[in-house]
């Protein structure tokens, strides 16, 4: 067979097989996102796990370890879903009295008498205000179905956990074995890279939880001083969600400012408004900037694209695990470039130097 038919072929093998490997990564997408995410837990875990096994059994300090990661949801759930259940039930109850409210202020503008003739806005939010408490009855059997969903998540949330835990139990004999097959040199590389990778995704853990819970502590200072009502589980829902790197504050801003709204308008609303606004900002170049250089030491427009990637591609959860996959990402690079440069150097001829001939004889 001719040189370019042998070449022709080899080239359609190839993109055949490329794209049959593609379609397979896409048919696989859910189980290998639930792969990365239990090597993400159990990296993140591995740092207390370490320093309970110090003074206890190994199997004992992944029990603990992982009781608390189930358990710190419900104590968290315990908070906030009865206070947030009893916000709705009050809302649908005051509602018809905020729309008189807001009819006697229109009563006595001019300006807003004239489009309520025009409009009959008023009448629309009596009209809806009347029909809230059925449409909770709806929103209610809404919520069933969407739990209903949420158990069958169980599933995948259990693999996900069953996975890591055997991640954290084996990976060490893992990572060890594999070293062990390499030559010294490598060995030392590819050990130094993997403690490397798993350090800046224990430190990219350790800053969020610190960056949240900034976070939180602030807002629930400013929501006491404002008396605004279940400051604690808003000030719990604002720190979970600044664990959402670029939209999470934003998110926990706008829920607390409608809730402010209920509570003293416009005064805490104009209030935690421009706090809201300050304080993203002072997150955004201060406290995020050197929490995290400290942490993975990533360049901020890496972190932007990272998560603008992640967040396009996996949504919530790619968002959550952008920036330590590019820390990872990056360390690799790094440790390959200077390997390259390593073998440069070898690879250049060493210099012959020629003899220098002894002085002659006096």
């Amino acid at each position: 067979m001719p040189a370019s038919y042998r070449t022709i072929v080899r080239v359609v093998v190839v993109v055949v097989l490329t794209a049959f490997l593609l379609l397979l990564l896409w048919q696989l997408r859910g189980p290998i996102s639930w792969i990365v995410i239990a090597v993400f837990i159990a990296v993140a875990l591995a740092g207390p796990v370490n320093l309970l096994s110090r003074r206890m059994r190994r199997g004992w300090a992944i029990l603990i370890c992982y009781a608390a990661l189930v358990l710190l949801p419900v104590a968290i759930g315990s908070l906030m879903i009865p206070p947030l259940v009893s916000g709705v039930n009050d809302l649908a109850q005051d509602l018809p009295g905020y729309v008189a409210d807001v009819q006697d202020f229109v009563s006595e503008n001019e300006r807003l008498r004239e489009l309520e003739r025009d409009y009959q806005v008023l009448d629309r939010l009596r009209e809806q205000a009347a029909e809230l408490p059925q449409r909770l009855g709806g929103a209610a059997q809404t919520l069933g179905n969407l739990g209903l969903g949420l158990v069958n998540s169980v599933f995948a949330l259990v693999t996900i956990l069953i996975m890591s835990v055997f991640l954290v139990s084996s990976g060490p004999g893992w990572i060890k074995a594999l070293i062990r097959l390499q030559s010294p040199a490598r060995a030392d590389r590819l050990q130094r890279t993997l403690y490397r990778i798993g350090d800046a995704i224990g430190n990219y853990v350790g800053g969020a939880l610190v960056q949240a819970t900034i976070a939180g502590v602030l807002s629930y200072i400013v929501l006491v001083i404002l008396g605004v009502p279940f400051a604690g589980p808003l000030a719990l829902l604002i720190a979970l969600l600044d664990l959402i790197p670029l939209i999470g504050a934003t998110i926990g801003a706008v829920i607390v400012g409608l809730v402010t709204v209920f509570n003293d308008f416009p005064a805490d609303t104009i209030i935690w408004v421009v706090w809201s606004i300050i304080y993203q900002q002072l997150e955004n170049t201060v406290i995020q900037p050197q929490i995290q250089k400290r942490a993975v030491q990533v360049h901020p427009f890496v972190v932007l694209v990272a998560v603008l990637f992640g967040s396009t591609l996996f949504g919530v959860g790619g968002a959550l695990l952008a920036i330590p996959i590019a820390a990872s990402i990056q360390i690799v690079i790094r440790e390959w470039w200077l390997w390259r440069h390593e073998q440069r150097e070898l690879d250049q001829p060493m210099p012959v130097t020629m003899p220098v001939p002894p002085p002659p004889p006096v």
